[in-house]
């Protein structure tokens, strides 16, 4: 896991370590020391800790204007032992709402397991997009992780599957992304 690296190739539009209005403003990444890890297996240095012991991500691009992010995911998400949705929602996701974005694009090819608990904050982050006129969008996650999230009835928080689960993201630019999956949602939603 150690070589995998968040998506670097939008880095000229857009780094969460310089953008003011993100939790990661300031952060700073060594190249050569490996710091953090998901059980024992260290991950690249550039993913950032948002306060989960197993899940790890990096915001790889932001949109103040149209009000929305990328966010790609690493490790396992753990909401049974380690609530990782509460941590996700409290440490960035409230951070990032404050900010004007209600519209996430969450990437999951490298989130290898899903553990559920209760769908509290789920719910909770479904009711706030929503009364933002936004939702929640997830992109290309492993089939057995959808299954989980289905079978812990937290899919319906999440446009998920289809065309979504097959979208070739590193392909495009950010705004051509974001452009592919608005339409995808909004087909979904009947709007």
């Amino acid at each position: 896991m150690h070589d995998i690296e968040p998506y670097w190739n939008w880095r000229h539009k857009y780094t969460a370590e310089e953008d003011e209005r993100s939790p990661f403003f300031g952060a700073e990444h060594s190249e050569f020391e490996f710091t953090h890890a998901v059980y024992d297996h260290v991950i690249h240095p550039q993913w950032d800790n948002f306060g989960s012991s197993t899940l790890y991500l990096k915001v790889i691009f932001a949109d103040y204007d149209d009000g929305y992010c990328i966010i790609e995911l690493i490790g396992e998400w753990n909401d049974l032992l380690h609530n990782d949705i509460m941590v996700l929602k409290r440490n960035i996701i409230e951070e990032l709402m404050a900010q004007g974005i209600s519209k996430f694009i969450l990437i999951g090819e490298n989130v290898f397991n899903f553990h559920s608990s209760d769908e509290e904050y789920y719910s909770e982050w479904f009711e706030e997009v929503s009364d933002a006129d936004g939702w929640i969008a997830l992109l290309n996650f492993r089939p057995h992780v959808l299954e989980d999230m289905q079978r812990a009835n937290i899919d319906q928080y999440f446009l998920l599957g289809g065309q979504l689960n097959a979208l070739k993201w590193r392909t495009y630019e950010p705004e051509a992304v974001y452009t592919n999956v608005e339409g995808m949602v909004m087909r979904r939603l009947g709007v």
